[in-house]
């Protein structure tokens, strides 16, 4: 007689298949060590105490445990972030792209909850109904109204269950969609006429909301719903040496999770990748020295993470095996000429003008750019 499958044995196998697994399965263990090792006060609906979530987020030592950071930069912005979801008030993330927002919504919802899953993702087609709730059509039809017909939708669930939604990217819904947020902050419950009801948010609710600085007069958020949030500002890194800690960890991470046949970059690819990305997006050298002109693209952290991850599978799958010159110029390449117009001249210009007069340890990544260009 076949053993009968246990739903934790399901899980385990249906994790190991995930393209991308959330915060909470792919860290785990250190959230269960956390919350065993946890002696202080947790607040309502929370399955760890602040001091926790923060050790989570920004690293240190659980027992014998290394808890890894999750998000390096200052320490301050995290309490804040923290600080604020223990209140009322909802949390709203603001950056340039790539300066891990999305990132540490998921890991501060993973640790309070334990389920960062609750998710809206704003674009231009987000609709009132996905914030708020929709309908089973057939079900609609054939009996009415009930709650069983009702589609709940993520705000929704967490407003019930007491615990944290995400809304990504919240400028890019058309400023009506953004206002029907205004009523479930103020009020903290949600009305559905239909069944002649309002279901009051448990304890423990709110919304972590993720902006880009880029999308500033796409769909400006308006001064009522700003006024409901706790703004946090997430910077740029500051340091070269920050960004290349980052990028390397991630870059691990990513070569893990994903299963990519090639060697990790190494440190010296790692830091030239950053010093074009920094230079370009600055529109100068690290140095100060020279005036260059910037690109139209972001030029992020997140894309050189993505530019080297790429760069590996290259090399992985058509390479070596190991990431050389020709591997990342391919995707220097495709990362700063979005615009063919504008960009490849920028591009020609930083190679000759920066680039080549650097010393031996950048002409093979010289040459190789300027075979792609």
């Amino acid at each position: 007689m076949a053993k009968k499958k246990t739903a934790s044995s399901s899980a385990d196998s249906d994790g190991g298949q995930m393209l991308r697994q959330p915060a909470e399965v792919l860290f785990a263990e250190e959230l269960e060590a956390l919350r065993k090792e946890d002696k202080h006060d947790k607040p309502s609906g929370w399955s760890m105490s602040p001091r926790a979530v923060l050790k989570y987020i920004c690293g240190g030592k659980c027992g014998k445990l290394e808890i890894t950071p999750k998000y390096i930069g200052h320490d301050r912005l995290v309490e804040i972030a923290i600080s604020t979801l223990v209140t009322d008030r909802a949390l709203l993330l603001i950056g340039e792209p790539g300066t891990a927002k999305s990132w540490l919504s998921e890991h501060l919802t993973a640790a309070i909850n334990g389920d960062s899953t609750k998710v809206v993702q704003g674009t231009a087609g987000t609709t009132e109904e996905q914030i708020r709730y929709t309908w089973n059509y057939a079900m609609l039809i054939a009996s009415g109204p009930s709650n069983e017909a009702l589609i709940k939708s993520p705000i929704f669930r967490a407003m019930q269950s007491g615990s944290i939604a995400r809304f990504e990217e919240i400028t890019r819904c058309a400023s009506e969609v953004q206002d029907a947020m205004i009523s479930l902050l103020s009020e903290k419950r949600i009305s559905v006429p239909e069944l002649a009801t309002e279901v009051p948010a448990a304890k423990g609710f709110s919304i972590i909301a993720t902006a880009n600085t880029r999308d500033r007069g796409v769909n400006d958020m308006s001064a009522a719903l700003k006024r409901r949030f706790n703004i946090v500002v997430l910077p740029t890194p500051k340091a070269i040496e920050t960004e290349i800690e980052i990028v390397h960890k991630r870059v691990s991470e990513l070569a893990s999770g994903l299963d990519l046949q090639s060697e990790i970059p190494t440190q010296d690819a790692i830091e030239q990748v950053v010093t074009i990305f920094r230079e370009l997006r600055s529109g100068q050298t690290l140095d100060g020295k020279a005036k260059i002109k910037s690109p139209s693209g972001v030029l992020s952290t997140a894309e050189a993470i993505s530019l080297l991850a790429n760069s590996m599978a290259l090399a992985g799958n058509f390479g070596s095996g190991k990431v050389e010159a020709n591997d990342l110029a391919a995707g220097l390449q495709g990362a700063v000429v979005k615009d063919e117009e504008k960009d490849h001249l920028v591009w020609q210009e930083y190679l000759k003008n920066v680039m080549k007069k650097r010393g031996s340890q950048w002409r093979a990544l010289y040459n190789a750019c300027v075979d792609h260009a």
